[in-house]
């Protein structure tokens, strides 16, 4: 098949190299940067510096699938193809978007005669190589219609049609909830076997419980390479950002009144991650020190106390 990918970087550059390699489809590929852009070519697919050329190299009916961050860059390049594109073709989002965004464009699209599949997509950087988990959603005669191009980039029974506008990205964020609870657990269960006075081998441990354990899993395998790079991690900082499906997770978990509490401390742990002795921090500690005399650590440097600004408008 022909497909359009708009955004090559690490994972649209191996999605299109995948679609090339495994299944002989042909790709357009865009993207502002120019080297990626000739990686296509050097792969034997075409490329394109705008997205008007990039319609213009492709056939009707048409497939554009847009792998670009979530947010308005997704947005204002949706809106560029509703313009550019005819009834009967279709955009492909594989980004990390919030499931309500899908189900708006799906049926600002809908008015277009134009399809909108919204695909969750996990995989990561090793997805050109082991295939991508595609949870896709949207109409029944869209998928079906473009389904050669999600049985190339899944690996054998890693594509699955979930139903409507919106669920391929709702199961993402729950598949992305779920991921946040399983590395926090790892990382105190690893914290505690360092902190142990025994002298583990973090490296081998992991390797370990991926033969016959009951929590082996592809997370672990990554933690054994991360080990052999690093043996104890000391040239990373503990700084650990959230991409956003987290919140979102939490925050559907909320609406519906579903307890989540894994999830939510999981999401937690990572703000507390990027805190460099935070005040609510200092604050337990001087509590602890007023009620109970518990010793506490002072600060090696003093620290300046926050001016508090009048702001007349009340604007943040």
């Amino acid at each position: 098949m022909q497909l359009g990918l708009i955004g090559l970087g690490r994972m649209g550059l191996n999605m299109s190299l995948r679609l090339m390699e495994r299944g002989n489809h042909k790709i357009v590929g865009f993207d502002p940067r120019p080297e990626p852009r000739a990686e296509i070519e050097k792969a034997g697919g075409a490329s394109a510096a705008s997205l008007p050329e990039l319609v213009s190299k492709l056939s009707a009916p048409r497939a554009v699938w847009v792998m670009v961050p979530a947010g308005k860059i997704t947005e204002d390049t949706i809106l560029e193809l509703s313009n550019l594109l005819a009834p009967g073709d279709c955009i492909i989002e594989g980004g990390n978007s919030n499931y309500r965004d899908s189900q708006r464009r799906a049926a600002l699209l809908k008015e277009k005669n134009i399809h909108f599949i919204d695909a969750g997509t996990s995989g990561g950087v090793w997805g050109r190589q082991n295939g991508y988990c595609l949870m896709v959603g949207g109409s029944k005669e869209a998928v079906d219609q473009w389904k050669p191009i999600f049985t190339t980039l899944a690996p054998e029974d890693g594509f699955l049609h979930v139903g409507d506008s919106g669920a391929g990205h709702f199961a993402k964020m729950i598949h992305n909830g779920i991921e946040y609870a399983m590395m926090q657990s790892y990382a105190e269960g690893f914290e505690l076997m360092q902190k142990s006075a025994f002298n583990f081998d973090m490296e081998k441990v992991a390797d370990l419980w991926n033969h016959g354990s009951v929590i082996r899993s592809w997370l672990l395998e990554l933690a054994v390479d991360a080990f052999k790079k690093d043996h104890d991690l000391s040239e990373l900082e503990g700084y650990v950002e959230d991409s956003g499906e987290g919140r979102w997770t939490v925050q559907t978990a909320v609406e519906q009144a579903v307890s989540a509490p894994a999830i939510t401390a999981a999401l937690f742990a990572r703000f507390a991650s990027r805190q460099d002795n935070s005040f609510g921090n200092r604050f337990l500690a001087a509590l602890r020190n007023e009620f109970g005399g518990h010793a506490v650590k002072k600060a090696s440097v003093a620290l300046e106390p926050k001016k508090v600004v009048h702001n007349p408008t009340g604007d943040l």
